[in-house]
């Protein structure tokens, strides 16, 4: 969403401007940038009230008429975990006697009581929730094209005229002790609330709340299989050199100088079998694809440690930096290569385009027909950037590369995940529920 939100024009009557509930699901991708998930009635610089992440990825609420600053509290905590999702909910009601009271922000159940900044409104003040001023409130940027959220969204609630904890909204998974979301929670919207859930890929702008508020979407918003309830392995830009730029949710990579650079997942994991895919977008100099361990550094080339091994665009097998051996086609531009890796038996198996190399067979088990042997211990899915303008397109599982959806929309056996190529027998993509799976069985 770094350059795509939700508007909707404000004409009806507000319930309150001073008592109201946010509550959404949100997962970061870009990181040390202003940003704004909700733009409530900004119709100038002077004027707003707004939900953001500051530049220095602080939470933040933040309400101003005018001159005046009606409201500003900032947390101490910064939010840069771009692997999970966090649940954000603040509360508002300035009729509150005691200060501490008018707004309470919450993060993943818990409330927050530490803040770099922290101003309260006045007894009674209007926030300005709604300005009165024709303004729109706008999903995912500040207003006037500004500030845009660089990440994902999901269940996002606008409470007008009420106040709510976060209990309203999430629970705690018995199994696992996870903060989940409540997919249908009793809530009173009031005049003006909504409940976007961005479940409808044709409506991403349809309002759940039974009043039908619908939003209207401006530019691109991919509706993915990453939900707080799900989530989903991309590269980590965060073990990067500065030389790597990501784009597309975290799945695409791009090199822009020369050397090395491995990019490895977000998730990693020591048993079961799991399976991704990379399209190879440009070229540039000595792309490669495959796995690499925690100790792995972002420099190093992969295939080059005893511990990760690599299928280079020659058609080379590197493990331990040497050519391990086998027949593997070459690959270029706009081919996809399979990864499946077998870390019951040590052994990873790549195809080309659907079809596996080296006689393949990734469902043999202990046999590993055609398989590249490796080390225990935990590993990390990842791509090599080697050069200038190599650029690698994943998918852990989301069924997008890039922009663009696969064609063929093949799932793992236990249905989470969406792959162009079929997924081997057995095999699952790399998100927490098949994590679960095979931690809890």
């Amino acid at each position: 969403m770094a350059s795509a939100s939700l508007s909707r024009a404000t004409s009806d009557p507000q319930s309150s401007n001073t008592t109201a509930t946010f509550s959404v699901w949100l997962k970061r991708n870009g990181l040390g940038s202003d940003q704004t998930f909700w733009g409530g009635s900004y119709y100038s610089t002077d004027n707003m009230f707004i939900l953001k992440f500051s530049s220095d990825d602080k939470l933040q609420v933040y309400s101003k008429r005018g001159a005046s600053v009606k409201a500003s509290l900032k947390t101490t905590r910064v939010l840069k975990d771009i692997s999970a999702w966090y649940h954000i909910v603040i509360g508002i009601d300035t009729t509150q006697a005691s200060a501490a009271d008018r707004i309470k922000v919450y993060i993943n159940g818990v409330q927050e009581t530490l803040f770099s900044t922290n101003t309260q409104p006045s007894q009674d003040e209007n926030l300005y929730l709604d300005s009165g001023a024709g303004a729109n409130y706008y999903i995912g940027q500040r207003g006037g094209n500004a500030e845009y959220f660089d990440g994902q969204m999901a269940h996002f609630h606008y409470a007008d005229g009420t106040t709510y904890t976060p209990t309203t909204f999430g629970e705690t998974d018995a199994t696992t002790g996870i903060w989940k979301p409540k997919t249908a929670p009793t809530v009173n919207y009031g005049n003006k609330g909504v409940f976007l859930k961005f479940d409808n890929s044709a409506n991403m702008g349809l309002d759940s709340s039974g009043s039908a508020r619908n939003f209207t979407t401006s530019g691109t918003i991919i509706q993915t299989k990453d939900t707080p309830n799900n989530v989903f392995a991309t590269l980590n830009p965060l073990l990067k050199l500065s030389s790597v730029t990501f784009s597309n949710g975290n799945n695409t990579a791009s090199h822009t100088s020369t050397g090395h650079q491995s990019i490895f997942s977000t998730i990693g994991f020591s048993a079961g079998k799991y399976y991704f895919e990379g399209k190879l977008v440009s070229v540039g100099n000595y792309p490669a694809i495959g796995f690499g361990s925690d100790t792995d550094l972002p420099s190093a080339f992969l295939g080059g440690s005893a511990d990760s091994v690599s299928y280079f665009y020659d058609g080379t097998i590197y493990k331990s930096g040497s050519d391990a051996g086998g027949t593997f086609a070459s690959f270029t531009t706009g081919d996809i290569i399979g990864v499946a890796l077998d870390m019951d038996n040590n052994n990873v198996y790549f195809s080309k385009n659907g079809t596996w190399q080296n006689s393949g067979d990734p469902t043999s088990g202990s046999t590993g027909t055609g398989a590249i042997s490796t080390t225990a211990g935990v590993k990390l899915f990842g791509v090599d950037v080697y050069g200038a303008t190599t650029t690698w397109s994943t998918n852990f599982g989301n069924g997008f590369f890039g922009t663009s959806a696969v064609a063929s929309a093949e799932n793992p056996d236990d249905g989470n995940g969406i792959f162009e190529y079929d997924v081997p027998a057995g095999y699952r993509a790399l998100c927490t529920k098949s994590l679960n799976a095979e931690e809890y069985s």
